[in-house]
């Protein structure tokens, strides 16, 4: 029991550090628009009903790319971490 309790405890702590990591990083994705010969780029998202698009430099388009990638990464581990914390919690259930 006290080592599920530990793995609960981990799973929190690791929650608690992807939520934070999340919130420095962009959400949406990368589309792009091209006039004439031209390409831009723009990260678009939404903000309850609205679609904002916002103008990404053609410079800093790896470096967002880079950062929406690892975003979905952790939103990825944390499906996963709940879906093992909920395991830990019934198993505790089942231990009293």
């Amino acid at each position: 029991m006290s080592t599920i309790l530990q793995e609960k405890e981990r799973i929190d702590r690791m929650l608690a550090k992807y939520q934070e990591e999340l919130e420095m990083l962009p959400k949406g994705t990368i589309s792009e628009k091209k006039v004439k010969q031209s390409t831009y780029f723009y990260l678009k998202y939404r903000e309850g009903k609205k679609v904002i698009s916002r103008y990404i430099p053609q410079k800093d388009v790896d470096a967002v790319r880079e950062q929406v990638e690892k975003r979905r990464h952790i939103e990825t581990m944390i499906r996963s971490l709940q879906e093992e914390r909920a395991i830990a919690e019934k198993a505790l259930e089942g231990q009293l």
